[in-house]
C-alpha cells in the first residue's frame, strides 16, 4: 500500500479503459501529480483502431450487457455504469464542438447505445446458464426488461414496449424452424475507441499529464529504490515516484512477472464485414435502430458474438471459444506476449483458421446475407485473463508502492465510467472496506483448470499456443458457395 498524499506522484503505465479511468478518477478524487505513460500515440489517433493503435481498448465496439449468472456484484456494478454511460451521452450531446475530442465532432455523437443483447441458443433448448440469468434478474427486479422468445407474456411486453422487431432478426423461425433466445432490452454496445478518447479528454480537463509515444511513453521496466518505485522508459529516463499502477492490457505480465500466477495475456479473433454502402436493404437492417448486439451460443461451445452496422458500414464479429497464447521469454520466465500488427517486433493480422471457421458457421446460420459479401478482415485482440474471470486490482506483494490492475478477461470495458472509482478506494488502502476490493485482490486459485492459464504448466506448449495453429489466410476469407 502507498502513503496516498493530495500531492502523490502518481505514474499509471497504459492509456487504455483500465489506466485512463484510473487517471480520471484519481484526478477527480484530489490528487494532483497523475502521468499517464503509454507507448503508441493514443491521443492524435483518437484511439482508432484503423490508425494503427493495438490494444483491446482500441477496438470499434464493445458489448455492454448486465446479465452474469450469479455474479450480483459485477451485474450491480454494470447497471451502475450504465446510468454513467447515458450521463456522458448527454454531456456529450450537450457540449459545443469546440469542447469534443476531434473524433466525436459531427455526426451521431453518442457512445452508448441500447440497441439490445440477442443472446441466442445454438440448441433446441436455452442453455443451464440462460436459465440461471433469468433467475438472476428476477430477483434483482430486472426481468421485466427480458425478453423470451418462446414466452407469450414477453413477447406482448417486447411489443409493447417496441422491441418485437429485435426479437428475431435473423428470421431463425421461419428459415430453420426453431428460435431459441432471449433479447435483454437493458444491453447494447459502446463505441470504444470514441469512449476511451472521451474519457482522455476529460482526464486532461482534470489536470492529467499524458506521454505518449515509442520512446518517451514506452515503460520498459518497473523497479524501486528505496522504497520508492521507479520506472524506465525507452528514452533511457528514470521516473522516481510514490505511487505506479501497472494498467498495461496484455503487456502487463510483461512489466510485473510476479502477475504470471494470475494473469495471462491472450487474444479473441476479430472479423470485419464491410456492408456495399449501396446495399440500402442490408444498410437498413444491420443498422443499430434495426438490430441488436447478437450472442450466439454461449456456454454452449459456440461462443461467437457480433455487432449491428457502425457509420460507416462496419460489422464486426468475434470468437471466443479459445483464447490464444503466444509464449516467449521474459525476464526468466516464459510469458505470454502480445503479437499485435502494428506495435510488437513480430507481427500478425492473421487469425487462426478454427476461429475463422467457427465464424464462417455464424455468418451462414445466423447472417446468410453476408455470406456473398465475404470477411474484409481479421485481427488478433490481445488481453489479459485472470484465472477466475475477476479483475486484479491490488499491490504487488512484496513491491511497495508497484500496484496492478488488470485482468479484464474480456468483460471490462462496460465499467469504464465506473470502475475506478473501486480503484481509488483500492489503492488509498481502503480495499477491506468494499465488496470489490476483496474480488480484485491478489490471490490464488486451487482450481485444476485455472480458466485455461499456464497451459501444460506454463512452458507454453499447450493446444491454444499460436505457434502452433494453421492461420487462415485471405483465401479462406470466401465461403464456399
Amino acid at each position: 500500500m502507498a502513503n496516498m498524499q493530495p500531492s502523490s506522484k502518481i505514474t499509471i503505465v497504459g492509456s487504455g479503459v483500465f489506466g485512463i479511468s484510473t487517471a480520471l478518477w484519481l484526478a477527480r478524487s484530489g490528487y494532483h501529480d497523475v502521468t499517464v505513460l503509454d507507448m503508441q500515440a493514443t491521443a492524435s489517433t483518437a484511439y482508432d483502431p484503423s490508425s494503427g493503435i493495438d490494444s483491446a481498448s482500441a477496438d470499434l465496439n464493445k458489448i455492454i450487457r448486465f446479465s452474469y449468472d450469479s455474479e450480483v456484484e459485477y451485474q450491480r456494478l454494470a447497471t451502475e455504469a450504465a446510468e454513467m454511460w447515458n450521463e456522458w451521452n448527454r454531456d456529450i450531446a450537450a457540449s459545443p464542438e469546440d469542447g469534443l475530442p476531434e473524433r466525436l465532432r459531427g455526426g451521431d455523437r453518442r457512445l452508448w447505445w441500447n440497441a439490445g443483447l440477442l443472446r441466442i441458443s445454438c440448441k433446441s433448448e436455452f442453455s443451464d446458464f440462460e436459465l440461471r440469468t433469468l433467475e438472476n434478474m428476477e430477483s434483482e427486479g430486472i426481468r421485466d426488461f427480458q425478453f423470451k422468445s418462446n414466452d407469450e407474456q414477453d413477447l406482448q411486453r417486447a411489443k409493447e414496449r417496441g422491441w418485437a422487431h429485435k426479437l428475431d432478426p435473423c428470421r431463425r423461425q421461419e428459415r430453420l424452424g426453431v428460435h431459441k433466445a432471449v433479447l435483454d432490452s437493458t444491453a447494447g454496445f459502446v463505441y470504444a475507441y470514441k469512449s476511451c478518447a472521451w474519457a482522455q479528454h476529460l482526464a486532461v480537463k482534470a489536470g492529467v499529464k499524458m506521454v505518449l509515444g515509442p520512446e518517451r511513453g514506452k515503460v520498459t521496466g518497473v523497479s524501486s529504490r528505496d522504497n520508492h518505485p521507479v520506472v524506465s522508459t525507452a528514452d533511457g529516463c528514470e521516473h522516481v515516484v510514490d505511487l505506479v499502477v501497472v494498467a498495461g492490457g496484455g503487456w502487463t505480465p510483461s512489466l510485473v512477472p510476479e502477475v504470471r500466477d494470475l494473469l495471462e495475456t491472450t487474444a479473441g479473433s476479430v472479423v470485419t464485414v464491410q456492408l456495399p454502402k449501396d446495399r440500402n436493404d442490408l444498410w437498413d437492417k444491420f443498422a443499430p435502430e434495426n438490430f441488436p448486439v447478437v450472442t450466439w451460443g454461449m456456454k454452449q461451445d459456440k461462443e461467437v458474438y457480433s455487432f449491428p452496422r457502425d457509420e460507416n458500414g462496419v460489422i464486426k464479429i468475434g470468437w471466443r471459444k479459445t483464447k490464444w497464447t503466444n509464449f516467449d521469454e521474459v525476464k526468466g520466465r516464459r510469458i505470454s506476449v502480445p503479437k499485435t500488427a502494428h506495435v510488437t517486433e513480430q507481427k500478425e493480422t492473421r487469425i487462426p483458421k478454427p476461429a475463422l471457421d467457427g465464424i464462417k458457421e455464424y455468418i451462414s446460420e445466423i447472417l446468410p446475407e453476408l455470406v456473398p459479401l465475404g470477411i474484409s478482415s481479421t485481427k488478433l485482440c490481445w488481453y489479459t485473463d485472470s484465472i477466475d474471470n475477476s479483475f486484479v486490482i491490488d499491490f504487488v506483494p512484496g513491491r511497495p508502492g508497484i500496484a496492478v490492475c488488470s485482468g479484464g478477461s474480456g468483460h471490462g470495458f462496460k465499467f469504464l465510467p465506473i470502475l475506478m472509482r473501486e480503484v481509488v478506494k483500492i489503492l488509498e488502502g481502503k480495499s477491506q472496506d468494499t465488496v470489490y476490493g476483496q474480488m480484485w485482490k491478489w490471490r490464488s486459485s486451487t482450481s485444476p483448470t485455472r480458466n485455461g492459464l499456464e497451459q501444460a504448466g506454463g512452458r507454453g506448449d499447450g493446444p491454444s499456443v499460436l505457434s502452433k495453429q494453421v492461420m487462415a489466410s485471405e483465401a479462406d476469407w470466401k465461403f464456399g458457395y
